[in-house]
């Protein structure tokens, strides 16, 4: 019996935008067809929720600024608080140069981190 393929529910805009911002940097490969992120050694510092909303991963320092920048929260995945993760807010997440910068400093920033 053949299993039904899984099917993303993400917005098609919000999809969309998270491509455009992946592609901007061209040597970062989007990974996952139902749930798009991106990884590096084996550690994800991007990632699309079903809901559309974008999470990514950020050095402390960083971190503290965008939350309060942005005044968004710690990015939150399938109930659970992700240590180390922004909430992208949807207006930023229109803004790919803006969050250009960010990428770069969060695929940095995890190139760091012990390989898994």
């Amino acid at each position: 019996m053949a299993t039904a393929k899984k099917k993303s529910n993400i917005p098609a805009e919000k999809f969309e935008l998270y491509e455009k911002l992946i592609q901007s940097i061209p040597k970062i490969e989007r990974k996952g067809a139902v749930h798009p992120y991106t990884s590096v050694n084996g550690h994800m510092f991007t990632y699309l929720d079903q809901t559309g909303t974008l999470g990514i991963r950020l050095p402390e320092k960083e971190l503290d600024v965008f939350l309060k920048k942005y005044k968004t929260p710690l990015f939150e995945s399938y109930g659970v608080v992700k240590k180390g993760w922004a909430t992208v807010p949807a207006k930023l997440l229109e803004d790919t140069k803006a969050l250009k910068k960010y990428l770069e400093i969060s695929y940095e920033h995890t190139k760091t981190l012990k390989p898994k």
